[in-house]
């Protein structure tokens, strides 16, 4: 699983350098011995930004992309479309979007994403939105893929701040930005994703990579 996504990371053009951050020693004797890049990481992290801000701490650059290892289905198209708002440099954090699909409206692991004109994250929620109160099937739901590109500030604010009331209930980190008043540029992507969570979601991931 985490040689697709490793595989995607480096076939992106836009990626400068690929590198696996992980507590496990296991995970990082994989990555030596396929020539990966790799650092090792505190186990007391609780997200996956906290990790990100720790290797950004010893490794340099203008922006850093989080893809996570449960996301056997990255390919270099979602980083195309993740780095796409970055090029604005007013810009702190991006993630990216794609229509949802009927068999994850009411999926909690599915999470959703409302967005404003301009592209900013309004909401992202386990819940399905926006509720279509009059039932005309005319509400378009996007799903959140779980990629993130950020800039050192943001990184560094967001380890700064306390796990915030909404992340605590919803249980994602995003709504730490949001909660802080640091906006979340959302762009769009066709491509959908399966991220591992359940043995059930790695037999999905599995059918569909055997069908490729």
């Amino acid at each position: 699983m985490l040689a697709h996504v490793v595989e995607a990371a480096r076939r992106s053009p836009q990626l400068t350098d690929v590198i696996v951050a992980t507590d496990s020693d296991e995970v990082l004797a994989i990555c030596r011995q396929n020539g990966w890049a790799a650092e090792m990481t505190s186990s007391a992290h609780r997200s996956g930004t906290d990790r990100v801000w720790e290797v950004a701490q010893r490794v340099p650059a203008d922006v850093y992309v989080n893809i996570q290892g449960d996301e056997p289905l990255a390919r270099p198209e979602h980083i195309a479309a993740l780095l796409a708002p970055m090029q604005n440099p007013t810009v702190m954090v991006s993630t990216i979007k794609t229509p949802c699909a009927a068999v994850d409206l009411n999926n909690p692991s599915a999470v959703k994403v409302v967005t404003g004109l301009d592209g900013r994250a309004l909401y992202f929620t386990r819940a399905t939105v926006p509720f279509d109160r009059d039932n005309t099937g005319a509400s378009r739901r996007f799903k959140h893929l779980g990629f993130y590109a950020y800039r050192r500030q943001a990184l560094e604010k967001f380890c700064s701040w306390p796990e915030s009331e909404l992340e605590r209930s919803e249980r994602l980190e995003q709504l730490r930005f949001l909660q802080h008043g640091i906006d979340i540029h959302v762009a769009e992507t066709a491509y959908d994703t399966v991220g591992v969570d359940t043995e059930e979601d790695l037999r999905t991931v599995e059918g569909i990579l055997g069908s490729l």
